[in-house]
């Protein structure tokens, strides 16, 4: 076996070499024949997440001292604390013992790793013990490998990595780099990758999807949630999995041994804590106990609920070392945040962790020290004196395609204007210009507004709708158009009588506007003049009993793309569709199975190609994991024009949407905002009401596929 300093040059130099290759290719490339495009993901822009700890035992509870254990500048999440013979392979800094070591999740330069850390503190070498991590010690310095995600950089081999365990010489998590090749089934899969030598072997089956796995003490069993061969459903809350055990070793010996239940954690070879959604509609945690001997089966495992109703209970993480009690993440009456809590479960009782030290944030997925002594969790780190901090306005992302620059921006339905010199989006309320390096900020509309489209012709031009969002057909929305050049800001209002007119696109030569409208009780497409509205011109484009919108005209003017169910009318089941502006050559590009999501198309500044949303592949981790996302399936993807060659640019388990195609390249390279911009601001999962009983926000569900895709 290679030492540890080997091991650590040998995945440094190969993550310089792909970093250096990307960074010449890019140097070297023709911008005159790339393009970008730029995309919104709900909430993600102020994440700024790091791992925490605290002790588990302390008394009272508010003279404990949090821990910052992540670097404060990347977005750190879902760790793992490696067992004592774990600890081999990890590399330590000469003459020291790290205070502790952290196998972790990090968003990075545009994409994921998975990270370890080994963190020193400044205690003297016979103190160097828990309590100088818990004293006022500070730490001094880390030690930072990525295991898996940097040494592909610039590859073009792009995913999602998710819920670590370090076992040994190996590493299992969950990676999103196969495409299974059917239409709205999930890419996550659960792989082992051997340290030394990189080989990576899959130990989920093909054609089945594994979610948040967890290795048994002995290293010998992993358990994951499941949907199994039934797949997934369109579930946007709980996913409706099943617990299975698998070799850790090969995957082999797979066997269901929970039916409905997820996020396992085991607390010995035989013991696994998971959560549900009980028949109470509370989540609760349970603990299920496999037979030593003999065949082991759902049959054979008996199960029951740990955590009273009466609060929400999930994510729990079990203390091996301690069997008393666990850990899990908890949301309670009279409380807007979720919170760390320890669950004694001989006396039934709870102990509070995170509230009294930091009460007003949420707090995500603990898992606990192999000693018992220590929780982590991560949370947002908020507002910082920090010189290094960034809030974007532009976050780059690596992507499989090197033709295209690929941003996320802290706003919603952005457009290009049409030299891809200025940005329009929309921040609920509110329309917003600036220019494409974050520069020039303006407000040019105060009220609701949404989407964004450039005229392609007159210079400054924006339309947009005014009104609710996700709203019925007769509620009153309008298409304006706002000149954002003027001195004295004024809209121009285009539709009348106020049916839910939407989702505008110019026509290229700038003489007409295609949009949404439910003025007949459906929302159908119709094209009117680009300048006087209705009055100056109107034809009906579409017409049927369904819902045709988000159209995008093509640089050419001969095609309209749109999204529509009219395949399966009120389904909340979309894909996308072309036409032409004059009613003939309707058609289908694609559809995400026969229940799925593409919205939001935008055509390439070529014309070849269309950027969309959908869950054309499903969805990559538990939602209940992540704060609140209405479609934590959506991705972004692009296709060419006759619906083949599709290509998917994201990967996470976030709510990637309305994605906008930009005519010049981009640098590829963060751009951040020039004023401070708040972080934290963002919710935890709606459905994770106070009272099961509480009615979601106007009665609706907020999951509800059809009011989300539909505006």
């Amino acid at each position: 076996m290679k030492s540890t300093k080997h091991l650590h040059f040998f995945v440094f130099i190969n993550s310089i070499s792909a970093l250096l290759l990307f960074c010449t290719s890019a140097d070297h490339a023709d911008h005159s024949t790339k393009t970008s495009i730029v995309f919104t993901t709900l909430g993600r822009s102020n994440y700024a997440f790091d791992i925490y700890t605290l002790p588990t035992s302390w008394d009272p509870p508010a003279n404990a001292r949090e821990l910052r254990i992540t670097d404060g500048r990347s977005v750190n999440f879902n760790g793992h604390f490696p067992s004592a013979p774990s600890l081999s392979v990890l590399p330590l800094a000469p003459n020291q013992t790290p205070a502790l070591h952290l196998v972790y999740v990090t968003e990075r330069n545009g994409s994921h790793s998975i990270y370890l850390d080994a963190v020193y503190n400044d205690a003297p070498d016979h103190t160097r013990k828990r309590s100088a991590l818990e004293g006022p010690g500070r730490i001094l310095g880390r030690v930072q490998l990525p295991l898996v995600g940097d040494e592909v950089l610039g590859s073009g081999r792009i995913s999602m990595k998710d819920r670590p365990s370090l076992v040994g010489e190996y590493l299992i998590y969950v990676s999103t780099h196969e495409n299974t090749g059917v239409p709205r089934t999930s890419w996550a899969a659960v792989y082992s990758t051997h340290l030394e030598n990189g080989l990576t072997r899959r130990l989920t089956p093909y054609g089945i999807a594994d979610f948040s796995p967890a290795v048994s003490p002995s290293g010998v069993w992993t358990a994951v949630a499941s949907c199994g061969e039934k797949g997934w459903n369109g579930e946007v809350e709980e996913l409706n999995t099943d617990i299975y055990v698998f070799r850790t070793r090969d995957g082999s010996d797979r066997v269901k041994v929970v039916e409905h239940g997820g996020w396992p954690s085991w607390a010995d070879e035989s013991t696994i804590y998971f959560h549900r959604r009980s028949g109470d509609n509370w989540w609760s945690v349970y603990k299920a106990i496999l037979p030593m001997n003999g065949r082991v089966s759902v049959d054979s495992v008996v199960t029951r609920r740990v955590t009273p109703p009466g609060l929400h209970a999930f994510t729990p993480a079990a203390s091996i070392a301690n069997k008393s009690f666990i850990a899990l993440a908890t949301r309670r009456a009279g409380s807007d945040y979720r919170h760390i809590e320890l669950f004694d479960v001989v006396s039934n009782e709870f102990k509070e962790v995170t509230q009294p030290v930091s009460p007003n944030a949420h707090h995500f997925n603990p898992f606990i020290s192999p000693d018992s002594n220590r929780v982590g969790y991560h949370r947002c780190r908020g507002a910082s004196n920090d010189k290094q901090r960034k809030d974007l306005f532009l976050e780059n992302l690596h992507n499989p395609i090197p033709e295209i620059s690929l941003f996320r921006i802290d706003g919603s339905f952005p457009s290009f204007s049409s030299d891809g010199t200025r940005i329009a989006y929309v921040n609920l309320p509110g329309v917003f210009v600036a220019n494409a390096d974050g520069s020039g900020l303006r407000k040019v509309f105060k009220g609701n507004a949404f989407p964004t489209a450039w005229d392609k012709k007159r210079k400054g031009v924006v339309y947009t709708s005014w009104g609710p969002d996700f709203a019925s057909e007769h509620t009153e929305v309008d298409v304006i158009s706002i000149n954002v050049d003027d001195d004295e800001l004024n809209y121009k209002k285009l539709t009348t009588g106020g049916e839910n007119n939407a989702f505008p696109s110019p026509s290229p030569d700038g003489k007409w506007v295609v949009f949404r409208s439910g003025r007949t009780g459906h929302k159908n497409l119709y094209i009117m003049d680009a300048v006087d509205g209705e009055i100056g011109g109107l034809y009906r484009l579409t017409e049927g009993p369904w819902t045709d919108t988000m159209a995008n005209w093509s640089p050419d003017g001969d095609w309209i793309a749109f999204s529509s169910d009219r395949h399966d009318p009120g389904s909340g089941s979309f894909a996308m569709y072309m036409i032409h502006p004059n009613g003939t050559g309707l058609g289908k590009v694609v559809q995400s199975g026969s229940r799925g999501r593409v919205n939001h198309p935008c055509f390439s500044p070529d014309g070849k190609s269309i950027v969309f949303t959908s869950d054309y592949a499903a969805v990559s981790a538990e939602p209940i994991s992540n704060p609140h996302h209405y479609q934590p399936y959506g991705e972004i993807h692009v296709i060419r024009m006759d619906g083949s060659g599709i290509r998917r640019l994201t990967h996470n388990s976030y709510e990637d949407g309305t994605p906008a195609w930009g005519p010049t390249f981009m640098e590829p390279v963060d751009i951040a905002w020039p004023i401070d911009n708040p972080q934290c601001s963002f919710s935890d999962c709606h459905w994770l009401r106070i009272s099961p009983k509480t009615p979601n926000h106007e009665g609706m569900s907020l999951g509800s596929s059809k009011i989300q895709c539909s505006h």
